[in-house]
Protein backbone atom coordinates (compact mmCIF):
# COMPACT_ATOMS: atom_id res chain seq x y z
CA UNK A 1 0.00 0.00 0.00
CA UNK A 2 1.13 3.56 -0.68
CA UNK A 3 2.53 5.36 2.35
CA UNK A 4 0.25 8.39 2.19
CA UNK A 5 -2.83 6.21 1.79
CA UNK A 6 -1.96 4.08 4.82
CA UNK A 7 -1.05 7.07 6.99
CA UNK A 8 -4.36 8.73 6.11
CA UNK A 9 -6.16 5.51 7.04
CA UNK A 10 -4.27 5.33 10.36
CA UNK A 11 -4.89 8.98 11.25
CA UNK A 12 -8.62 8.61 10.56
CA UNK A 13 -8.66 5.49 12.73
CA UNK A 14 -7.06 7.30 15.68
CA UNK A 15 -9.45 10.23 15.31
CA UNK A 16 -12.40 7.84 15.24
CA UNK A 17 -11.35 6.80 18.75
CA UNK A 18 -11.96 10.37 19.94
CA UNK A 19 -8.38 11.60 19.76
CA UNK A 20 -7.46 14.99 18.28
CA UNK A 21 -4.15 13.49 17.14
CA UNK A 22 -2.91 16.80 15.72
CA UNK A 23 0.77 16.57 16.63
CA UNK A 24 1.22 12.98 15.42
CA UNK A 25 -0.74 13.77 12.26
CA UNK A 26 1.60 16.67 11.50
CA UNK A 27 4.71 14.52 11.93
CA UNK A 28 3.28 11.65 9.89
CA UNK A 29 2.40 14.02 7.04
CA UNK A 30 5.97 15.34 7.16
CA UNK A 31 7.17 11.74 7.01
CA UNK A 32 5.30 10.83 3.82
CA UNK A 33 6.24 14.18 2.30
CA UNK A 34 9.92 13.37 2.85
CA UNK A 35 9.66 9.71 1.83
CA UNK A 36 7.34 10.36 -1.11
CA UNK A 37 3.58 10.01 -0.86
CA UNK A 38 3.38 7.24 -3.47
CA UNK A 39 6.20 5.07 -2.10
CA UNK A 40 5.18 1.58 -1.01
CA UNK A 41 5.14 1.35 2.78
CA UNK A 42 7.21 -1.87 2.66
CA UNK A 43 9.98 -0.15 0.68
CA UNK A 44 10.95 2.12 3.58
CA UNK A 45 14.17 1.09 5.34
CA UNK A 46 15.56 1.88 8.77
CA UNK A 47 18.21 4.12 7.16
CA UNK A 48 15.46 6.14 5.49
CA UNK A 49 13.63 6.46 8.80
CA UNK A 50 16.85 7.65 10.49
CA UNK A 51 17.10 10.52 8.02
CA UNK A 52 13.63 11.63 9.06
CA UNK A 53 14.28 11.21 12.79
CA UNK A 54 17.57 13.09 12.86
CA UNK A 55 16.96 15.71 10.18
CA UNK A 56 20.00 17.91 9.59
CA UNK A 57 21.54 17.26 12.99
CA UNK A 58 22.92 14.31 14.93
CA UNK A 59 21.86 15.96 18.18
CA UNK A 60 19.15 14.10 20.07
CA UNK A 61 16.34 16.42 21.10
CA UNK A 62 12.92 15.82 22.62
CA UNK A 63 11.56 16.25 19.08
CA UNK A 64 13.39 13.05 18.08
CA UNK A 65 11.30 11.09 20.59
CA UNK A 66 8.05 12.76 19.48
CA UNK A 67 8.78 11.74 15.89
CA UNK A 68 9.73 8.23 17.01
CA UNK A 69 6.52 7.88 19.01
CA UNK A 70 4.40 8.99 16.04
CA UNK A 71 6.13 6.52 13.71
CA UNK A 72 6.04 3.67 16.22
CA UNK A 73 2.28 3.99 16.63
CA UNK A 74 1.82 4.04 12.87
CA UNK A 75 4.07 1.04 12.21
CA UNK A 76 2.53 -0.98 15.01
CA UNK A 77 -0.85 -0.37 13.34
CA UNK A 78 0.61 -1.39 9.96
CA UNK A 79 2.27 -4.51 11.37
CA UNK A 80 -0.82 -5.87 13.14
CA UNK A 81 -2.82 -5.47 9.93
CA UNK A 82 -0.25 -7.12 7.70
CA UNK A 83 0.81 -4.07 5.71
CA UNK A 84 4.46 -4.49 6.78
CA UNK A 85 6.47 -7.48 7.97
CA UNK A 86 8.68 -5.52 10.36
CA UNK A 87 8.99 -2.10 11.98
CA UNK A 88 11.93 -0.13 10.46
CA UNK A 89 12.71 1.83 13.62
CA UNK A 90 15.91 1.78 15.74
CA UNK A 91 16.03 -1.26 18.02
CA UNK A 92 17.72 0.75 20.78
CA UNK A 93 16.63 4.24 21.73
CA UNK A 94 19.24 6.95 22.38
CA UNK A 95 19.58 8.59 25.78
CA UNK A 96 16.91 11.17 26.34
CA UNK A 97 18.11 14.79 26.56
CA UNK A 98 17.90 16.70 29.82
CA UNK A 99 14.33 17.42 30.80
CA UNK A 100 13.02 20.74 29.60
CA UNK A 101 12.74 23.34 32.35
CA UNK A 102 10.06 26.00 31.76
CA UNK A 103 11.00 29.65 32.18
CA UNK A 104 9.11 31.52 34.89
CA UNK A 105 8.76 35.22 34.09
CA UNK A 106 9.18 37.69 36.93
CA UNK A 107 6.66 40.49 37.42
CA UNK A 108 9.17 42.93 35.92
CA UNK A 109 9.69 40.72 32.88
CA UNK A 110 5.95 40.37 32.33
CA UNK A 111 5.57 44.15 32.39
CA UNK A 112 8.42 44.49 29.88
CA UNK A 113 6.77 41.95 27.58
CA UNK A 114 3.39 43.68 27.73
CA UNK A 115 4.91 47.14 27.21
CA UNK A 116 7.23 46.03 24.42
CA UNK A 117 4.27 44.52 22.55
CA UNK A 118 3.20 48.10 21.77
CA UNK A 119 6.53 49.13 20.23
CA UNK A 120 8.09 45.97 18.78
CA UNK A 121 6.75 46.57 15.27
CA UNK A 122 9.00 48.31 12.73
CA UNK A 123 6.62 48.38 9.77
CA UNK A 124 2.88 48.80 9.60
CA UNK A 125 0.87 45.68 8.84
CA UNK A 126 -2.53 44.15 9.52
CA UNK A 127 -1.18 43.12 12.95
CA UNK A 128 -2.21 45.64 15.60
CA UNK A 129 0.31 46.03 18.48
CA UNK A 130 -2.47 46.79 20.96
CA UNK A 131 -4.20 43.50 20.14
CA UNK A 132 -0.88 41.64 20.52
CA UNK A 133 -0.50 43.16 24.00
CA UNK A 134 -3.98 42.01 25.01
CA UNK A 135 -3.33 38.50 23.67
CA UNK A 136 -0.28 38.25 25.95
CA UNK A 137 -2.10 39.65 28.99
CA UNK A 138 -5.14 37.44 28.37
CA UNK A 139 -2.99 34.32 27.98
CA UNK A 140 -1.01 34.97 31.17
CA UNK A 141 -3.84 36.24 33.37
CA UNK A 142 -6.09 33.25 32.62
CA UNK A 143 -3.31 30.64 32.40
CA UNK A 144 -4.32 29.65 28.88
CA UNK A 145 -2.69 27.67 26.10
CA UNK A 146 -2.14 29.92 23.09
CA UNK A 147 -4.63 28.07 20.91
CA UNK A 148 -7.23 28.49 23.67
CA UNK A 149 -6.69 32.25 23.70
CA UNK A 150 -6.95 32.51 19.93
CA UNK A 151 -10.06 30.31 19.72
CA UNK A 152 -12.14 32.52 22.06
CA UNK A 153 -15.13 34.13 20.35
CA UNK A 154 -17.20 37.11 21.44
CA UNK A 155 -20.01 34.85 22.62
CA UNK A 156 -17.56 33.14 25.02
CA UNK A 157 -17.09 36.36 27.00
CA UNK A 158 -19.68 37.13 29.70
CA UNK A 159 -18.83 40.59 31.00
CA UNK A 160 -21.79 40.61 33.43
CA UNK A 161 -20.61 37.44 35.19
CA UNK A 162 -16.92 38.16 34.50
CA UNK A 163 -16.31 34.76 32.95
CA UNK A 164 -14.89 33.35 29.73
CA UNK A 165 -15.80 29.93 28.36
CA UNK A 166 -12.99 27.88 26.85
CA UNK A 167 -14.73 25.62 24.36
CA UNK A 168 -13.67 21.95 23.99
CA UNK A 169 -9.96 22.36 24.50
CA UNK A 170 -7.14 19.82 24.65
CA UNK A 171 -9.15 17.03 26.31
CA UNK A 172 -12.47 17.78 24.59
CA UNK A 173 -13.80 19.50 27.69
CA UNK A 174 -15.11 23.02 27.99
CA UNK A 175 -14.48 25.03 31.12
CA UNK A 176 -15.70 28.30 32.61
CA UNK A 177 -13.00 30.69 33.89
CA UNK A 178 -13.78 33.67 36.13
CA UNK A 179 -11.64 36.80 35.94
CA UNK A 180 -11.11 39.69 38.35
CA UNK A 181 -11.78 43.43 38.13
CA UNK A 182 -8.37 44.21 36.63
CA UNK A 183 -8.88 41.78 33.75
CA UNK A 184 -12.48 42.99 33.39
CA UNK A 185 -11.11 46.50 32.79
CA UNK A 186 -8.54 45.21 30.29
CA UNK A 187 -11.15 43.26 28.32
CA UNK A 188 -13.66 46.13 28.45
CA UNK A 189 -11.12 48.56 27.00
CA UNK A 190 -10.17 46.04 24.31
CA UNK A 191 -13.79 45.43 23.31
CA UNK A 192 -14.33 49.20 22.92
CA UNK A 193 -11.15 49.44 20.83
CA UNK A 194 -12.27 46.46 18.78
CA UNK A 195 -15.52 48.27 17.87
CA UNK A 196 -13.55 51.35 16.75
CA UNK A 197 -11.46 49.11 14.50
CA UNK A 198 -14.72 48.00 12.85
CA UNK A 199 -14.02 44.34 13.44
CA UNK A 200 -16.94 41.89 13.12
CA UNK A 201 -19.26 42.03 16.12
CA UNK A 202 -21.30 38.87 15.59
CA UNK A 203 -21.37 36.35 18.44
CA UNK A 204 -19.24 33.85 16.53
CA UNK A 205 -16.59 36.43 15.59
CA UNK A 206 -13.09 35.72 16.98
CA UNK A 207 -12.07 37.86 19.93
CA UNK A 208 -8.64 38.29 18.33
CA UNK A 209 -8.75 39.01 14.61
CA UNK A 210 -6.22 37.94 12.01
CA UNK A 211 -6.27 38.12 8.23
CA UNK A 212 -9.65 38.08 6.48
CA UNK A 213 -11.43 38.37 9.84
CA UNK A 214 -10.28 34.87 10.79
CA UNK A 215 -8.92 33.92 14.24
CA UNK A 216 -5.37 35.18 14.73
CA UNK A 217 -2.83 32.59 13.56
CA UNK A 218 -0.89 30.79 16.33
CA UNK A 219 2.37 30.46 14.37
CA UNK A 220 2.26 34.16 13.49
CA UNK A 221 1.78 34.97 17.17
CA UNK A 222 4.73 32.80 18.21
CA UNK A 223 6.96 34.57 15.71
CA UNK A 224 5.82 37.96 16.97
CA UNK A 225 6.46 36.88 20.55
CA UNK A 226 10.06 35.98 19.72
CA UNK A 227 10.65 39.49 18.40
CA UNK A 228 9.00 41.01 21.46
CA UNK A 229 11.04 38.86 23.86
CA UNK A 230 14.30 39.78 22.14
CA UNK A 231 13.47 43.48 22.11
CA UNK A 232 12.52 43.27 25.80
CA UNK A 233 15.94 41.65 26.42
CA UNK A 234 14.54 38.62 28.23
CA UNK A 235 16.71 35.53 27.91
CA UNK A 236 17.86 32.48 29.82
CA UNK A 237 21.22 32.36 31.57
CA UNK A 238 21.09 28.70 32.65
CA UNK A 239 22.66 27.11 29.55
CA UNK A 240 19.28 25.76 28.48
CA UNK A 241 18.80 25.05 24.76
CA UNK A 242 15.52 26.93 24.43
CA UNK A 243 14.88 30.58 25.16
CA UNK A 244 11.74 31.64 27.08
CA UNK A 245 8.61 30.72 25.15
CA UNK A 246 5.14 32.16 24.85
CA UNK A 247 3.78 28.96 26.47
CA UNK A 248 5.86 29.81 29.55
CA UNK A 249 3.27 32.48 30.33
CA UNK A 250 0.99 29.61 31.34
CA UNK A 251 3.73 28.07 33.50
CA UNK A 252 4.34 31.48 35.09
CA UNK A 253 0.64 31.90 35.87
CA UNK A 254 0.61 28.56 37.70
CA UNK A 255 3.73 29.24 39.77
CA UNK A 256 2.66 32.80 40.62
CA UNK A 257 -0.77 31.59 41.73
CA UNK A 258 0.77 28.91 43.96
CA UNK A 259 3.23 31.40 45.45
CA UNK A 260 0.41 33.85 46.16
CA UNK A 261 -1.59 31.15 47.96
CA UNK A 262 1.39 30.35 50.15
CA UNK A 263 1.84 34.03 51.00
CA UNK A 264 -1.86 34.30 51.86
CA UNK A 265 -1.58 31.30 54.18
CA UNK A 266 -4.04 29.24 52.13
CA UNK A 267 -4.23 25.44 52.25
CA UNK A 268 -2.32 24.79 49.03
CA UNK A 269 -2.96 21.03 49.03
CA UNK A 270 -6.70 21.66 49.02
CA UNK A 271 -6.43 24.32 46.32
CA UNK A 272 -4.23 22.37 43.91
CA UNK A 273 -7.18 20.39 42.46
CA UNK A 274 -8.93 23.72 41.81
CA UNK A 275 -5.88 25.02 39.96
CA UNK A 276 -5.80 21.78 37.97
CA UNK A 277 -9.43 22.20 36.89
CA UNK A 278 -8.84 25.88 36.07
CA UNK A 279 -5.95 24.90 33.78
CA UNK A 280 -8.12 22.30 32.08
CA UNK A 281 -6.20 19.22 33.20
CA UNK A 282 -7.74 15.77 33.50
CA UNK A 283 -5.36 14.69 36.26
CA UNK A 284 -3.53 16.51 39.04
CA UNK A 285 -0.25 14.97 37.81
CA UNK A 286 -0.56 17.04 34.63
CA UNK A 287 -0.58 20.20 36.73
CA UNK A 288 2.66 19.29 38.48
CA UNK A 289 4.51 19.84 35.20
CA UNK A 290 3.65 23.52 35.50
CA UNK A 291 4.88 23.95 39.06
CA UNK A 292 8.57 24.76 38.58
CA UNK A 293 10.25 25.40 41.94
CA UNK A 294 11.40 29.03 41.88
CA UNK A 295 13.25 30.74 44.74
CA UNK A 296 10.09 32.60 45.78
CA UNK A 297 8.01 29.45 45.75
CA UNK A 298 10.67 27.51 47.66
CA UNK A 299 10.88 30.29 50.25
CA UNK A 300 7.12 30.43 50.79
CA UNK A 301 6.88 26.63 51.02
CA UNK A 302 9.73 26.67 53.56
CA UNK A 303 7.93 29.25 55.71
CA UNK A 304 4.77 27.14 55.59
CA UNK A 305 6.71 24.05 56.70
CA UNK A 306 8.35 25.98 59.56
CA UNK A 307 4.93 27.04 60.81
CA UNK A 308 3.76 23.45 60.63
CA UNK A 309 6.89 22.14 62.40
CA UNK A 310 6.51 24.49 65.37
CA UNK A 311 2.77 23.99 65.53
CA UNK A 312 1.89 27.52 64.42
CA UNK A 313 0.15 26.75 61.16
CA UNK A 314 -2.95 28.79 60.63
Amino acid sequence: MKLQELITQYVNYRKSLGEKFKTNETYLKSFYTMMGASIDVQAITEDMVDIFLYGDSNTITSGWFVKHSALFGFYRYALTRGYVSKIPLPKELPKRPQSFVPYIYSSDELKRLFDTALIYQKNKSYVKPYMIRIILIFTYALGLRLHETLSVRLSDINMKERTVTIQQSKFYKSRLLPFNKDIFDVISAYLRWRIKQKYPQSNDAPLFIGKNNMPFNADTMRGIFERIREKADIKRNDNAIFQPRLHDLRHSFSVHRLTKWYKEGKDVQQLLPILSVYLGHKHLAHTSVYLTMTKDLLCEAGIKFEQYAIGDEK
